[in-house]
């Protein structure tokens, strides 16, 4: 059987195709993705529940001029495929290949860098605004999905859109439930009629007669009420007319014909209009389609049986291990709460929320909400945990600051995914956690160096009087035995792992195993290594890295976070403060860059946060040892 997805190189090459291709078309993408996402891992159910629409719109917008914005953009695989990108499809997510969101820079069909939700009004609302200051005649379409009309940004950007009256297609791809009950022909009717050109007119014509008739204004005041009254009982989306769009549908996702017939339109009305799509998550493949949030996100599995390839061997992920020891305090208080914004499973708030069901809140995609909930909970003397991904609490950054830490409250901050997350790219890496909140008065933060330390600082930071950022990264732990008894760390105490006279070495978090790793080599080469753990960002042990500081006179720091005012920059801060100007200091860590998608490991590698990587900034020319001869026949070699 011949491929049709072979032969397509632009949307373009779809414009001819018949609706029965189309519709094999269709097949062939689903099973492609399932293939690839088998084997690279990602978003498969939300690509598999949006394969016609995206045909649909392919095939009645132009996205090499109109603009299309794909909300958070998890759900771009098709138009890739359609855009010219199935050669390089099997690199999906893998480092030096195709992104798993829309990136401007693969492709003009890309229209917006897309990662986090409720974006895509906004910033279609303002594509819109600079084609009409232009004067261009083109469409921009927003896709969002119902889970992202959670976000207060949408409602945000489709009031301000509703009151400018500029032309705007918002494509509401509803896959989880109905907003409203699909009124079948009825719906379609109402459809019709409100973007027939001869409705508005024969609404203006009724109207000029009746103003011309005895008492025609209380008339014409009489008929609308009855034609809005009418409207509310049959029409569903009446939010959305109310916002100022005009609402379409629902139409059935999974209708190629009736998608299209329903966005042309669309293109036909003058000023914003919403189209209620309904699609199935998982659509084409039973397993996803049975589990649709096990399969939303999802590592590389068995096609045949949707079994997930297991990876990282056999000690739990920190993920588990919060989870598990939040329930543990959890049951001993019932002042403890659970709260996270639409990732009960990514957080794993799963156990939490099955056994307390009335201190669980899931709060949607908004972050903001969350933070500033939490808030007022802890000023009624509960003690609640926020559980939100490093990536996504940047979105709540002045609640942190103003809700919670001006009024010194204790909000926990389970910071998931604190570092490099891998294959989800840019948007996802967890990064900038430190710098953004270190500045922030009252705010401690924690980064355990392995799993038995996270269970630990959990119960610390949950009976801190204040704000408390615990970050740990994404993965599976480091395999150590695990206490039974959970212990309060003091705030802003670190711990010695190794005496050394050489040079200093302080770790956070995961960055720990490796600087002890690379110590054994630099002891046999004659340098002696101290290596503190600073379990604290903030506040710093002050004297314990001082007092080695003065010992050793080296100092390298180890942070997977940005350089720029992370971990390095609160230990040369700290030196400043203390007048310690005979000191040399090196800082591993991310530059100012943003960091592509890739695989743990290999990001981890470029940037130096190995062993490797650490024992070559030691032996770097910056450092003198004295009575080091190893040392000086090393780098005679390597000169």
């Amino acid at each position: 059987m011949t491929s049709l997805l072979k032969t397509i190189y632009s949307p373009q090459d779809i414009q001819n195709l018949s609706l029965k291709q189309l519709k094999s078309l269709a097949d062939e993408i689903r099973d492609t993705i399932i293939q690839t996402v088998a084997e690279t891992g990602g978003h498969l159910a939300p690509n598999l529940g949006v394969v016609e629409l995206t045909l649909a719109l392919h095939r009645v917008f132009n996205s090499a001029v109109d603009r299309i914005i794909w909300d958070v953009g998890h759900q771009s695989y098709v138009h890739k495929l359609l855009t010219g990108r199935q050669v390089q499809f099997a690199t999906l997510r893998q480092y030096g290949g195709i992104s798993g969101f829309p990136k401007p820079e693969e492709s003009i069909h890309d229209a917006f860098a897309t990662g986090h939700s409720s974006t895509s009004i906004s910033a279609a609302l303002g594509m819109a605004l600079a084609r009409d200051l232009k004067g261009d005649p083109h469409s921009v379409v927003a896709v969002i999905g119902d889970g992202s009309l959670t976000g207060g940004m949408a409602f945000e950007a489709m009031n301000h859109a509703g009151h400018l009256k500029t032309n705007l297609i918002v494509v509401l791809n509803d896959n989880e439930m109905s907003i409203a009950p699909n009124v079948g022909a009825l719906s379609g009717y109402l459809s019709r009629l409100r973007t027939d050109p001869m409705y508005s007119k024969g609404k203006d014509e009724i109207a000029e007669l009746l103003q011309k008739l005895p008492h025609g204004s209380k008339l014409l005041k009489v008929v609308d009420r009855l034609k809005d009254s009418f409207k509310y009982l049959v029409v569903p989306g009446m939010l959305f007319e109310e916002l100022g769009f005009t609402y379409l549908g629902p139409v059935d996702g999974h209708d190629i014909k009736a998608m299209m017939t329903m966005l042309q339109q669309a293109k036909t009305v003058s000023g914003p209009v919403l189209v209620h799509v309904l699609t199935q998550k998982g659509r084409g493949y039973q397993p996803a389609e049975e589990n649709p949030d096990r399969f939303h996100g999802v590592g590389p599995f068995d096609v045949a049986t949707g079994t997930v390839k297991k990876s990282g061997g056999g000690a739990p992920s920190y993920t588990e291990v919060f989870g598990k020891t939040l329930v543990k305090l959890a049951q001993e208080d019932d002042k403890i709460i659970g709260i996270t914004a639409a990732m009960l499973d990514g957080t794993g708030l799963n156990s939490f929320a099955r056994e307390f069901p009335k201190r669980y809140f899931d709060v949607g995609i908004a972050e903001q909400h969350a933070v500033t909930m939490a808030a007022g909970m802890a000023m009624t003397g509960y003690r609640p945990v926020a559980a939100i991904y490093s990536t996504f609490l940047q979105r709540a950054y002045d609640q942190v600051l103003h809700d919670v830490c001006l009024q010194n409250l204790p909000v926990t901050f389970a910071l998931d995914r604190g570092g490099l997350v891998g294959d989800d790219g840019p948007t996802h890496h967890g990064v900038f956690d430190i710098a953004y909140l270190r500045n922030i008065p009252n705010m401690v933060i924690m980064a355990p160096k392995d799993e038995n330390e996270l269970q630990h600082m959990l119960k610390t930071a949950v009976y801190h009087s204040g704000p408390v950022a615990v970050r740990y990264p994404r993965g599976n732990g480091e395999g150590v035995p695990m206490d039974e008894e959970l212990q309060r760390l003091p705030i802003g105490k670190g711990e010695i792992l190794r005496e050394g006279s050489d040079v200093l070495l302080i770790a956070t978090g995961n960055m720990v195993r490796e600087t002890l790793k690379a110590t054994q080599s630099l002891s046999a080469q004659g340098i002696e290594a101290a290596v503190i753990n600073a379990r604290y960002v903030k506040p710093l042990d002050e004297e314990l890295i001082l007092d080695y500081a003065r010992r050793t006179k080296n100092v390298v720091t180890i942070e997977e976070h940005v350089l720029m005012g992370g971990f390095g920059s609160a230990v040369l801060e700290l030196f400043e403060a203390a007048g310690l100007t005979d000191v040399k200091v090196k800082r591993i860590g991310i530059p100012d860059e943003f960091v592509e998608h890739g695989k743990q490991n290999i990001l981890r590698a470029n940037y130096g946060l190995t062993a490797e990587g650490i024992i070559e900034t030691v032996l770097s020319k910056e450092f003198e040892f004295k009575k080091c001869r190893k040392l000086k026949a090393v780098r005679g070699k390597r000169n």
